[in-house]
C-alpha cells in the first residue's frame, strides 16, 4: 500500500486490516490473538431495573499483540445461565455480525417482558477472521416497562406527624424461593430493609428529579434476604428535595408534597409460582425516630422512639395504622439514572480541640461530602448535637459561614450499651464537627452522666461512579492540586451535579459542560451524564428556554435563571456525550430539545448577538467577585450563542437532518461576523477589553479569523505574562484559557498558571489550608470551600500534560491523539484514562536531550502519535526505527515533533529533543 492510498482509506476500517499485515501474527493454533472483557449493560455492570426496550451492550478488548482489532461479533442472549454456559441464545442469538462496532450495540431479540433475567455473553472474530473465546458471562434485569407493570399504589402516612414515617409488611414464605425482587421508590428519600437487614448499599435513594415528570425506583435483588416462615419488609422515608420545609437553614422552601411511597416485591418460588406484596392498604405505618430532616438544615433521631425490631420478624403491630393510599407526584417512573449514591469512604479524626468547657471539636482532616458517624455510650434521653462545617474560627469554633446556617444533627441515646448512628436523610459538606453534650471516651475529668464517645469518623458520601483517571508527575505540587480539584469533584457528584454540598446542593448547569472534560477524564459518567440531560429535558420551558438550574425546585429571578453560558449546557452536553463515549442516541433524543434552545435564543438576539446573563461568573476584579467584571456579558453568551450553533450544524450533519445542517452553517457565519464585527479591534488584535476570557473564548471556537490569530493568542499570553501568571477569567472563561492554550500547544504557559504562587489560584488555595477546591480563587471563607466550578485545570493534565486527546473522526475514543506538552520544570509525567474501549496510558520521560515515551493504545482504535524529535530517524523503539515497527506508520514531520499512526499496544519509543521546546518567547 502505497502513502497515498493508505491516507486515503485511515478513515475505514480497510485501512486498519491493511496496516495490520505488518503486525504479528497469530500463534499456529489459530486461536484469536483478542478476548472480549467488561461487558456492560446501558454503561452498567449486572444492572437491575433496565426499563429500556432494547438495552445497548458493550464491552471492551483485551490483547498481548500489537495491531488486533475486532472484524466481527456475536451476542448470545438466554434466559438462563445453565442455557447460556451450552451456547444457547433462546432470546438472542445475533450470528456472526461483520463489524468492528463493541459499544452501543442494540439488543435486537424477542421483546423482553418485565423482570426478565438476560444472561449474556460475546465473542468476537481478530484481524485474521480468528474466533475469540467466548466471554465471561454477564446479565441484566429488566425493569417495569408499562406503567399496567406497577401494581402497587403510593401509600403515606395515615396522620399528619412532624416524625418522619415508618412503613412495614409482614408476609409468610412456605416454599423455596427462586428469585425476589424489591422495585421501590420512595420520596423524597428512603431506605428499605428486609429482615432488619438495608436491602442494598446505596444511600439516599432515589436520585433527584422534577417529581412532576419523572419519579426514579431503584431495584433491589434480595432473594439472599428471604427466609423461611415470617418475612418483614419495612421502609424509612426521607423529605429530601421532595419536600423541604425548612425549620434550620433551607436554600428555599417548597414542596410536592408529604412523604409517599410505591413498592413491589416479587417472589419467584422454585416450582414456578410466585407472589407479589404491593403496596397498599395492608401496609402498617407509624411515626419513626428521625424527629426531624432536612436536606440542608441536617436531622435528628431519637433512639427512644424506634420500635425494637420494627423490621423484624416478631414484632408486634398492634399499634401501627393502616397506611394511606394516595396519588403520585405526577412523574413517569423511570429506573433510568445516574450510579447510586453510596459511603464511599471514610475519613478518621485527626484531632480533637476543646475551644470551650463541654465543647469539642473533631478535626476529620479532609474537606468532603457527607455526615458524621459516632459511636457512644450514656443514658437514655441524652442528647447529642453535632455542628459541622468547613473552617473553624479564631477561638477554635466551627463556624459556617462558608456552608449556610444553622446546620446541625442531633442523636438523643436509648441508654443500651454501645449506641452508633449516622444520618440517613440529610448530607452537608464539613470537615470539622462541633461536639455538644458528649466528652471523647478518653476524657479523664469529663462530668458525670454524659455520654461518651467511643469512635467518631466522617463518611464521604457520593456518586458510586467508578475511578478511570490517574495523573502523577516530578512535580507534587500537580498531584497536589489533582487530589484538590477531584475531592471537590466527587464531593459534588451526587444524583445531580451539585455547585457545593451544602448551602445549595443545586445542579447549576454550567459546570456540567465548562468542566465536562476533567470530570469524565476522571470519573465514569455517561449514565451520570445521560441523566443531566434529562434533567435538562424535564426543565425545559415551552418558549425553549432552560433554566440555569436543572432539576428546577425554585425559581430564580434577577438574572440567575437564563444565563446563556449555563442553559447552552442543554447543547453542549450531549455533544460531549457522542465525543467522548460515540453514544449517538443521547443526541437523537435530546436533538429537539437543544434544537429548541438554540431558537430560544436566537429570540433574544439583537443583530445576531446576545448581551445577557452572569457572564464570566467569579472573575478576578477590582470589586468582590460574582457577575463577570472584566469581559463584557455580551462576548461570552454571544460566544456560547455561536458554539451551540456550530453543535448543532454538526450534529444536524450527523443525524441526516440536512436542511437543519445548512441553517446552521448560515447562522453561524452571521453570528461570527457580527461577533466579530462587535468585539474585535483590528489595530489591538484584541476581543473587548483584552481579558484572558475575552481574547482565549474567541480563540477556543474559532471566531478568530486565521491570519488574526497569531496576535490574538500573543496578546493573550502577554495579558497572562504581565499578571505573573495569575489568574484572573472565572468560572466561564478558564475553561476556554485552557483549551485555546493547550490547541495553541502553549502548555508551558498553562503550567505557569497552574502552579504560580504569588496570587490567588491552586497554589494558594493550598497554602490557605484547603482540602477541596474552593469556590473563589483567592479561598475567600465567605465563600463556599467545596466548589468544583474552577477545576478546569483537570482538562489539561490529561489532554496537556498526558496528552491524551479526543479525534473527531473517531468518537469515543476510537481514534484519538497522544500529543503531550512538556514544560522545563516537569522531567517526567505518567496519565491514563480508561476509556470506553479500553485504558489509554502515555509515560514520558525526558533526561537531558533524550525523551523516552511509553503509551498504550487499546485494542481495536488507533492513535495519532506526536514524540517531540530532531527528526523521524531518532525515534526509534528498542533500536529499530519506529517507523519501521510493526503497527506503527511515519505520517510526517509537524513543526518539531514526528507524527505516526500507532495501531494497538503497548509502545516505548525514545528521541533525541530538539532543543529547549518548552519555552517560547513570551
Amino acid at each position: 500500500m502505497n502513502r497515498r492510498e493508505f491516507a486515503a482509506s485511515l478513515s475505514s476500517l480497510t485501512a486498519m486490516l491493511s496496516l495490520t499485515k505488518r503486525c504479528r501474527a497469530t500463534d499456529s493454533r489459530g486461536a484469536a490473538g483478542i478476548q472480549p472483557v467488561d461487558l456492560c449493560c446501558e454503561y452498567l455492570v449486572d444492572p437491575l431495573g433496565i426499563d429500556v426496550v432494547h438495552p445497548r451492550l458493550s464491552w471492551r478488548l483485551e490483547s498481548s499483540e500489537r495491531g488486533q482489532l475486532q472484524t466481527a461479533y456475536q451476542i448470545l442472549v438466554a434466559s438462563s445461565a445453565r442455557l447460556l454456559s451450552r451456547d444457547e441464545g433462546d432470546f438472542w442469538d445475533s450470528g456472526k455480525v461483520q463489524s468492528d462496532h463493541s459499544t452501543h450495540i442494540a439488543y435486537g431479540g424477542e421483546r423482553l417482558g418485565f423482570r426478565r433475567r438476560c444472561y449474556w455473553k460475546v465473542r468476537v472474530w481478530d484481524r485474521q477472521g480468528n474466533p475469540s473465546g467466548w466471554s465471561a458471562p454477564a446479565m441484566w434485569g429488566m425493569g417495569l416497562l408499562e406503567p399496567g407493570d406497577w401494581l402497587g399504589h403510593w401509600i403515606k402516612a395515615s396522620a399528619t406527624d412532624p416524625r418522619l414515617p415508618m412503613f412495614r409488611v409482614s408476609f409468610q414464605v412456605a416454599r423455596p424461593v427462586r428469585l425476589a425482587e424489591l422495585f421501590i421508590c420512595g420520596l423524597g428519600h428512603f431506605e428499605a430493609r428486609i429482615n432488619g437487614q438495608p436491602a442494598g448499599d446505596s444511600v439516599l435513594d432515589p436520585g433527584w428529579t422534577n417529581y412532576r415528570k419523572i419519579c426514579l425506583y431503584r431495584t433491589f435483588d434480595i432473594t439472599r434476604r428471604i427466609v423461611p416462615g415470617e418475612n418483614v419488609l419495612g421502609v424509612l422515608l426521607g423529605n429530601g428535595m421532595y419536600h423541604v420545609t425548612g425549620g434550620r437553614y433551607t436554600k428555599f422552601v417548597g414542596s410536592f408534597g408529604p412523604p409517599k411511597l410505591i413498592a413491589q416485591l416479587h417472589l419467584d418460588f422454585s416450582d414456578g409460582t410466585s407472589e407479589c406484596y404491593a403496596t397498599g392498604r395492608s401496609w402498617r405505618t407509624a411515626p419513626g425516630p428521625i424527629t426531624f430532616s432536612c436536606i440542608y438544615g441536617g436531622e435528628d433521631y431519637d433512639a427512644r422512639r424506634e420500635p425494637a425490631g420494627w423490621d423484624r420478624p416478631g414484632f408486634n403491630a398492634k399499634g401501627w395504622s393502616a397506611a394511606s393510599v394516595t396519588e403520585g407526584p405526577g412523574g413517569e417512573l423511570s429506573s433510568r439514572s445516574a450510579p447510586p449514591i453510596r459511603i464511599m469512604q471514610e475519613f478518621h479524626t485527626t484531632r480533637v480541640t476543646r475551644p470551650k468547657p463541654g465543647i469539642y471539636v473533631y478535626d476529620l482532616g479532609q474537606n468532603f461530602s457527607g455526615w458524621p458517624w459516632l459511636s457512644l455510650t450514656g443514658p437514655a434521653g441524652a442528647r447529642v448535637k453535632l455542628i459541622t462545617g468547613e473552617l473553624v474560627d479564631q477561638q477554635g469554633l466551627v463556624t459556617q459561614i462558608s456552608s449556610g446556617s444553622p446546620v446541625w444533627f442531633s442523636y438523643t441515646l436509648k441508654g443500651e450499651g454501645t449506641e452508633t448512628w449516622h444520618p440517613r436523610f440529610s448530607y452537608t459538606g464539613f470537615r470539622y464537627v462541633q461536639v455538644e453534650g458528649a466528652v471523647p471516651a478518653d476524657q479523664p475529668d469529663a462530668p458525670a452522666g454524659l455520654p461518651r464517645i467511643q469512635e467518631f469518623k466522617g463518611q464521604f458520601v457520593h456518586s458510586s461512579v467508578a475511578t478511570v483517571g490517574e495523573v502523577s508527575c516530578s512535580n507534587p505540587e500537580i498531584e497536589r492540586i489533582h487530589r484538590l480539584i477531584t475531592a471537590a469533584i466527587r464531593s459534588n457528584l451526587q444524583s445531580v451535579l451539585t455547585d457545593c454540598p451544602h448551602r445549595e446542593k443545586w445542579g447549576w448547569l454550567e459546570v456540567s459542560h465548562l468542566l465536562a472534560s476533567g470530570i469524565a477524564y476522571n470519573f465514569d459518567v455517561p449514565a451520570f451524564y445521560t441523566k443531566i440531560c434529562e434533567d435538562m429535558r424535564a426543565a425545559q420551558l415551552e418558549n425553549g428556554l432552560v433554566p440555569d438550574v436543572a432539576p428546577e425546585y425554585h425559581v430564580n429571578h434577577d438574572g440567575f435563571r437564563d444565563s446563556p453560558e449555563w442553559g447552552s449546557a442543554y447543547v453542549l452536553d450531549p455533544w460531549f456525550v457522542w465525543q467522548m463515549y460515540g453514544d449517538r442516541q443521547v443526541l437523537e433524543e435530546h436533538y429537539d430539545g437543544m434544537k429548541r434552545y438554540v431558537a430560544y435564543l436566537g429570540s433574544r438576539a439583537k443583530g445576531d448577538l446576545i448581551s445577557y446573563g452572569l457572564g464570566d461568573w467569579y472573575d478576578v476584579g477590582p470589586k468582590n467577585p460574582g457577575e463577570s467584571q472584566l469581559t463584557s456579558k455580551g462576548l461570552t453568551a454571544t460566544a456560547v450563542y455561536y458554539q451551540d450553533i456550530e453543535v448543532m450544524r454538526q450534529a444536524a450533519a450527523l443525524l441526516g437532518r440536512g436542511d437543519d445542517a445548512r441553517t446552521y452553517a448560515e447562522l453561524a457565519n452571521r453570528v461570527r461576523a457580527a461577533f466579530n464585527a462587535k468585539f474585535f479591534g483590528p489595530n489591538t488584535n484584541q476581543y473587548d477589553r483584552g481579558s484572558q476570557t475575552a481574547n482565549a473564548m474567541p480563540l477556543a471556537l474559532g471566531l478568530v479569523d486565521e491570519a488574526q490569530r497569531p496576535a490574538v493568542l500573543a496578546n493573550l499570553v502577554k495579558e497572562i505574562r504581565g499578571r505573573k501568571n495569575r489568574v484572573t477569567a472565572g468560572d466561564v472563561g478558564f475553561a476556554y484559557v485552557v483549551r485555546a492554550l493547550t490547541e495553541a500547544e502553549r502548555g508551558d504557559v498553562l503550567y505557569d498558571m497552574i502552579c504560580q504562587s504569588e496570587g490567588p489560584g491552586y497554589l494558594y488555595q493550598l497554602r490557605k489550608g484547603a482540602t477541596t477546591l474552593t469556590e473563589a480563587w483567592d479561598a475567600d471563607p465567605h465563600s463556599s470551600q467545596n466548589h468544583c466550578m474552577l477545576g478546569h485545570a483537570e482538562e489539561w493534565f490529561f489532554r496537556g500534560l498526558g496528552g491524551i486527546r479526543t479525534d473527531p473522526s473517531g468518537p469515543g475514543f476510537s481514534r484519538f491523539i497522544i500529543r503531550p506538552q512538556m514544560p522545563q520544570e516537569v522531567t517526567w509525567a505518567k496519565v491514563s484514562y480508561r476509556s470506553i474501549r479500553g485504558t489509554i496510558a502515555n509515560h514520558w520521560e525526558r533526561c537531558g536531550e533524550k525523551l523516552t515515551m511509553e503509551f498504550t493504545v487499546p485494542v481495536n482504535t488507533s492513535a495519532t502519535v506526536y514524540i517531540p524529535a530532531r527528526d523521524a530517524r531518532s525515534v526509534t523503539e528498542a533500536g529499530q526505527l519506529a517507523a519501521e515497527v510493526p503497527g506503527v506508520r511515519f505520517l510526517r514531520m509537524e513543526g518539531q515533533e514526528a507524527v505516526f499512526e500507532v495501531l494497538s499496544g503497548t509502545y516505548r519509543f525514545n528521541s533525541v529533543l530538539p532543543g529547549d521546546r518548552s519555552r517560547r518567547p513570551g
